[in-house]
Parts: C-alpha cells; structure tokens; sequence
C-alpha cells in the first residue's frame, strides 16, 4: 500500500487511516530531524524571517507531542549548527534569545510529559544563561521515562567526532586503552549522543537535500526522507507520511534480503 506514497498527494490521504497503517508497522526508534526552511517561509509571506523562526518553535512543539503519541523514544532534532553563527549578528541574537525563551517557557511542561530533554554540542559560545538553563533542564528531566527529546545546539557533525577523537587520545595518551582496542562502539561512547541509538531515519523539510554536517557518524545507516514542505508547515501527515515511507523501504545494512 506504501510504496507509491512520494507519488500522492498528501491531501488526498486521510490522517486517521494514516495514523493506523503506521502504527500498524514497526516504527523507527529513533528520528532525526533537520529543521530548516523558517527564513523562506516568512520571506514568502514577506514577513521578518524571526517571524519563521517562531513559528518553526510552534511546529516543533507540536511535533514533540506527536512524536511522543506515537511510541517513538527518540527524536533528535538540529536547532542551530555551528555554521550558523556567520548569520547576521541581528539574526544569532535573535535565536540565542528565542532558545532562552523556549527552554524557560516549555521545559516544565515538557517535564510534566515526561520528555527527557538533552543538549547535544559545545557548550563553548552559547551565552551564559542558555548553558545554566542547559543544565538546569537536563538535571530537572534526566530522570523522566517518556521521549528522549535531543537538541542539537551549537551543534556540527565534525566539532563532534574531533571532540570524540581528542577525548580517546588523552585515554590513549594517560594509558587506560591502547590504541589497538579502540573500536567503533567505544569510539561511539565518546560522541555526544553516547547511550543513544543510531537514528533509523532522517527527515529533512525546505527542499534541501544534503544533510548539513548532522549527525556524520549516526547517520551511516539511516534512511532519508526529503521533503520540499517547509519547516513551519510539515504537520502531521507530512511527519506520518516520512515514518510510512521509512517503513516501506528494505534495510539490509549492507547484506541480502533473507
């Protein structure tokens, strides 16, 4: 039934008939999402692109409680990158306060859902009070059951194998391994998403279609979903459509099909 779903139109797709043949399926543990498409969805509606950046918050909140209803224990979603602070100054501000304001105004009702809620990337750069709400949230949330809500800030795929590199040198270096007994898993416990499982899918909204430094090492065996809908309108047919197509498609991580 899935197989020709890039083909449909989305409106001709009825949510709740969506929603029962995905959860009729195995479901991807683990989702990573690029959030991208905010400034252009305001600039066609000939609004300030802070303006798409709010409404991109609003999109992810509701994706939060969507994901969550669904079953689905991790989500892992890329907030800012550590290219993206070549953006004009006026832009950066912005989101640096729009992320203090997001992180103080939902995490406790985050909290009450039981959304455990974890920073991945260097901490160096981001203003003061963002790193104190950082650890704040992760210390009030570390302990919930529900979704595993991950956010990558100041975040890049590279920044964070050198930092998982450098952390194995000093062990190396101090002699606790030798440099013989480094393999992939240990390799992998030094990464930022150390206890994490590798995501099974990536979706990427705004029509892009590159994977922009995320995730470079986690991502060696997801499936890819692009789409041309913009951040701020990829709803909830649009995320059950990606998780439908997911489940059509044959992984084999390199091997045959039994």
């Amino acid at each position: 039934m899935w197989s020709n779903l890039s083909k449909l139109n989305k409106d001709e797709l009825n949510l709740a008939e969506l929603r029962t043949n995905v959860l009729a399926k195995q479901l991807p543990e683990h989702i990573a999402l690029i959030m991208d498409g905010n400034g252009r969805w305001a600039q066609k509606r000939d609004l300030p692109r802070t303006a798409g950046h709010e409404k991109g918050v609003e999109r992810l909140k509701e994706t939060v409680k969507i994901v969550s209803e669904l079953g689905i224990n991790h989500l892992t979603v890329f907030a800012f990158s550590t290219e993206n602070w070549k953006r004009p100054e006026e832009e950066v501000n912005f989101l640096m306060s729009l992320f203090n304001r997001t992180f103080e105004s939902d995490a406790r009702e985050l909290h009450r859902e039981e959304v455990k809620i974890r920073v991945l990337g260097r901490r160096e750069g981001l203003p003061t009070d963002i790193r104190k709400k950082i650890r704040e949230i992760w210390e009030m949330t570390k302990d919930n059951q529900g979704l595993n809500l991950n956010i990558a800030l100041n975040y890049g795929g590279r920044a964070e194998i050198i930092d998982a590199v450098k952390e194995l040198a000093v062990k190396v270096k101090s002699g606790v391994i030798e440099p013989q007994e480094i393999t992939e898993a240990n390799f992998a416990q030094e990464l930022y998403t150390q206890q994490l499982p590798d995501p099974e899918l990536l979706i990427r909204p705004s029509g892009e279609l590159r994977i922009s430094n995320f995730l470079l090492w986690q991502l060696a065996y997801a499936e890819f979903y692009f789409t041309s809908t913009l951040w701020p309108d990829f709803c909830e047919k649009d995320l059950l459509l990606a998780i439908a197509d997911y489940q059509a498609r044959e992984r084999r991580f390199g091997g045959l099909k039994d």
